[in-house]
């Protein structure tokens, strides 16, 4: 690299980097040979212009045309009320029966259906996660002989579940043979399931009974005939639980229905439900009558056992009882 030192600096000239590198290092100036003119005889004439193109018009456009119109969501379905009569219930028939009574102290039968419904709930919650809410909120009651405490065991259920907070618990007698559960629960019961299974015209939740039990509805099995086998495995049934849980998450169906070795109703609403409980009697139920009902109810994917009348557990639990004392 140049030392600044070995430039000459005297005067004013040179002033550029370049010219004292010319000084220094004796480069001289650079030369550019002139360009020589182009003769006149070999001058080329200038390329012609381009000319533009012609213009073409244009199309004329189209209007735009209005986007169509999205058509709204459709609406959720909203539940339908229960419209019936209203019927209180005789607690003392409750007592008679040995039903389970809402405003007596806590018993052991109580308890015992408390342990029930809650494995009930938990599957009807977990029915509504996977699309499912509907059909497992519907529970068949059932047995494989009569005698077995089928119809006991539903009311008891329903009592049991009507006490939950914000839930609504219908009842339904589906037993068309033998309706028992407006008898059970001493109230009158004319018309009912079939009659609105029976007569599009007939909006279900008109016929359902009201009671003073809190949360508790009764829709009695109504007038039975010849056909009800071909009712029930009619679409219409279908319409009618459909109506009847629509828009109601909050809604529990209970049906009380024919033993299922006896009658084919439980056959045919074992299809409409999304879970089963199938009632035995201790040492009295055989293994063949529960395999047999068993697969008449099928077309339900989740069936439960309740062993009724146990008189011990295997495992020694035993609800008794537990009560405040009063000072």
């Amino acid at each position: 690299m140049t030392e600044q030192g070995k430039i000459n600096r005297e005067g004013a000239r040179p002033a550029s980097l370049f010219e004292r590198a010319d000084a220094a290092f004796g480069i001289g100036p650079a030369r550019v040979p002139a360009v020589p003119p182009v003769p006149q005889a070999v001058r080329r004439a200038a390329p012609p212009q381009p000319q533009p193109a012609p213009i073409t018009p244009m199309a004329t456009a189209k209007p735009a045309t209005a986007p169509e119109p999205v058509p709204p969501e459709a609406e959720a379905p909203r539940a339908v009320a229960f419209c019936g009569p209203f019927a209180p219930i005789d607690r003392e028939h409750l007592r008679d029966g040995g039903l389970i009574v809402p405003e007596d102290p806590v018993t052991g039968l109580l308890e015992e259906f408390r342990i029930i419904k809650r494995e009930l709930l938990a599957d009807a919650r977990a029915g509504a996660v996977s699309g499912h809410g509907a059909l497992s909120r519907r529970i068949l009651v059932c047995s494989p002989h009569q005698g077995e405490g089928k119809t006991y065991c539903a009311i008891n259920l329903a009592i049991a579940l009507a006490a939950e907070r914000g839930l609504e618990v219908l009842l339904v007698d589906a037993d068309v043979v033998k309706p028992s559960v407006a008898l059970r629960l001493g109230i009158a019961a004319e018309q009912g399931l079939m009659d609105a299974i029976a007569d599009p015209a007939i909006a279900p939740e008109s016929l359902v009974i009201r009671t003073d039990i809190e949360g508790l509805f009764v829709l009695p099995a109504g007038a039975a005939s010849s056909l009800d086998a071909e009712y029930l495995a009619s679409a219409r049934t279908g319409d009618v639980l459909d109506r009847l849980t629509q828009g109601a998450p909050d809604r529990i169906v209970i049906f009380d229905t024919p033993p299922a070795l006896a009658a084919s109703p439980a056959a045919e609403l074992a299809q409409h439900v999304g879970q089963a409980v199938l009632v035995v009697r201790a040492d009295e139920t055989s293994r063949a009558a529960l395999e047999d009902a068993q697969q008449l109810l099928s077309a339900c994917g989740d069936i439960k056992l309740l062993l009724n009348a146990a008189r011990y557990s295997p495992s020694g639990r035993r609800f008794g009882t537990y009560v405040t004392k009063g000072k």
